[in-house]
């Protein structure tokens, strides 16, 4: 090829290489702006709370037994029903215990015969005896006649009485107001007197709800109630129950009991609450959550767990500029609250954090913020703390 022939070839070339190079657009010529999803963190009440693991049982619960043993005749009463205090239960055979009664019965009026004849030949050998008619020795025998006529008539007494209670234990009743538990003896089961357990009788209003805290938050909730401080204790407000199924029980939880000592063997300390119970929503041997308010924050700062990140110990946010450039900021975080975090240092109100797309961000990266939907700042918020306590 001539040199006049590769010169007619390399111009239209060098020309389209430079006409492309003055049609890139500007920002070509750097990074592409990075789209993150963006939350712009403002103030807002927050609750922060602890959750413990906890057992349900009842006030008062009273194994039902016969004190008398027989024939179990009759049921009086509905497995799973209210109860009402001194409400027939059972009913044990009763016809031995009647002619026992009777046989006693029997028994003492003999031995008021035999008081009322030794009696009377104690007051006529006395008089006798005074004159010399009769010996010191018949005297000596009537008088012990009469005083072994009295003891057995006082034993005579006794045996009625305890026939009489023996008769009136057939009729087993409740001693408290509850909730009668399944029957495990059948009408016409053998009953052993004191031992065989025919039912047993929860009390079902109030309940009691037990947990154990940690020594730490023993420390917070008696400077926060008072406990020590001999003034009555005002719980309203700081105990709620959260049910198995993730529901909030609608009583609220009174502090009823704290233990005196520390559990040595779990280092814990055993606490307990009284909750009311008219619909017997709440059963005995149930699980649930105890929450339980530590504090109250008028300004906290909450952010995304997600947003967070963690490593080797310390935390950090990706922060949104003014400039739209990704900063790298150290935080102190607080409690976890729901699906968001608390920020106590390190973060203000106002800033923007970067929540999505994070992965891949530097420091000085620019961005493309693309703002999340978030729950509105009015609706207060509530940190908890990790339930501690056996798992049900």
């Amino acid at each position: 090829m001539s040199k006049s022939a590769m010169r007619h070839t390399l111009f239209p070339l060098l020309l389209l290489a430079a006409l492309t190079a003055c049609s890139k657009k500007p920002e070509d010529a750097g990074p592409k702006p990075a789209a993150v999803g963006v939350v712009k963190v403002f103030a807002q009440p927050a609750t922060v709370t602890a959750e413990y693991v906890a057992k349900v049982e009842a006030s008062s619960t009273v194994e039902i037994r016969s004190r008398v043993g027989g024939l179990l005749e009759q049921q009086a009463a509905v497995e799973g029903q209210r109860v009402k205090r001194g409400q027939v239960l059972f009913l044990v055979d009763s016809q031995p215990f009647i002619a026992a009664l009777a046989q006693a019965k029997a028994a003492l009026a003999q031995a008021e015969a035999g008081l009322e004849q030794s009696s009377r030949d104690l007051a006529r050998v006395r008089p006798l005896s005074e004159i010399d008619a009769v010996s010191q020795q018949e005297l000596d025998s009537v008088v012990a006649r009469n005083s072994a006529n009295v003891a057995s008539v006082e034993a005579a007494r006794a045996a009625v009485k305890t026939s009489q209670l023996n008769l009136d234990y057939t009729s087993i009743t409740s001693p408290i107001d509850g909730v009668m538990g399944r029957t495990q003896i059948r009408v016409g089961g053998l009953i052993s007197a004191s031992t065989s357990l025919l039912t047993t009788v929860y009390a079902a209003d109030p309940m009691y709800v037990n947990f154990s805290i940690s020594e730490r938050r023993m420390i917070e909730l008696q400077r926060r109630l008072q406990l020590h401080s001999g003034d009555p204790v005002r719980t309203d407000g700081v105990f709620s129950i959260v049910l198995a199924d993730g529901s909030k029980y609608p009583q609220p939880g009174k502090l009823n009991f704290v233990d005196a000592a520390v559990d040595q063997t779990t280092g814990t300390l055993p606490i307990r609450l009284e909750v009311p119970n008219p619909d017997r929503q709440l059963l005995p041997g149930m699980f649930a959550r105890v929450v339980v308010v530590s504090e109250q924050l008028p300004q906290a700062l909450l952010v995304p767990q997600r947003a967070v990140q963690e490593l080797q110990g310390r935390t950090s946010l990706w922060i949104v500029g003014a400039d739209n450039k990704a900063e790298a900021r150290d935080v102190t975080m607080g409690a976890r609250i729901g699906s968001d975090w608390l920020v106590t240092a390190g973060l203000k109100a106002g800033e923007t954090v970067a929540v999505d797309g994070t992965q891949k961000l530097k420091p000085g990266a620019p961005l493309a913020p693309q703002p999340l939907d978030a729950p509105p700042a009015a609706a207060p918020a509530t940190a908890a703390a990790p339930a501690t306590g056996a798992k049900p």
